[in-house]
């Protein structure tokens, strides 16, 4: 639900450290809802997240959008739009104020040609990327929308962020309306733990 990569963090901190580094890897701060990757646009630079939480989604022509991902620490955006010299498939926003290191397309290719540690966590990255959307498609057919919640909830909680509804709603692949449904289905259930309770009552 929180994609991080810490070892790929290590490995771009300790590049970044490096003197002859410090020109082709930034450090740039975003703020919350500012949007550094729009979909559509051709790519520029790579982002690879230190501190914050963004979101990944992808707006439909009906105006709707669908969140892909929360992403955290270490992970990377801009990559496969850069590796397949393609425009961004997918928009990237600041959900808490972000900060991030920001590679430039052309460097970061060379360090795929030239760094082999930083091709062999990049091509781990995609891997497990590729696993855990496979396992986000099973999730959503064997389990119910409510645990769906509480599992946003419990990140909510844990990381100490705000997701709206609307961005809830759109990481399930729900309406607003069903997710208001889901929500007073869940508070009117016995069984809810009082630290959940509290949460959902935040939710209105």
């Amino acid at each position: 639900m929180l994609r991080t990569n810490l070892a790929f963090l290590d490995l771009i901190e300790r590049l970044y450290a490096e003197s002859n580094e410090t020109k082709n890897i930034t450090l740039k701060v975003f703020p919350a809802r500012y949007r550094f990757i729009n979909q559509g646009e051709n790519i520029r630079y790579i982002y690879i997240i230190k501190d914050g939480i963004t979101k990944c989604f992808i707006s439909e022509e009906n105006g709707k959008d669908f969140i892909i991902e929360f992403l955290g620490k270490g992970e990377v955006v801009g990559e496969l739009e850069a590796i397949k010299k393609i425009n961004c498939l997918c928009n990237v926003e600041a959900i808490s104020e972000v900060t991030a290191y920001v590679i430039p397309d052309f460097y970061f290719l060379k360090l795929i040609e030239t760094n082999v540690e930083f091709t062999k966590i990049l091509l781990q990255e995609l891997s497990t990327r590729i696993i855990q959307t496979s396992s986000r498609a099973s999730f959503q057919q064997l389990y119910t929308l409510e645990y769906g919640l509480i599992k946003l909830l419990k990140l909510q909680a844990e990381e100490n962020i705000a997701i709206s509804k609307e961005d809830m709603a759109a990481y399930l692949g729900i309406s607003v309306r069903s997710f208001n449904r889901t929500l007073q289905q869940l508070k009117a259930k016995n069984n809810v733990d009082e630290n959940l309770r509290k949460l959902l009552e935040k939710l209105g």
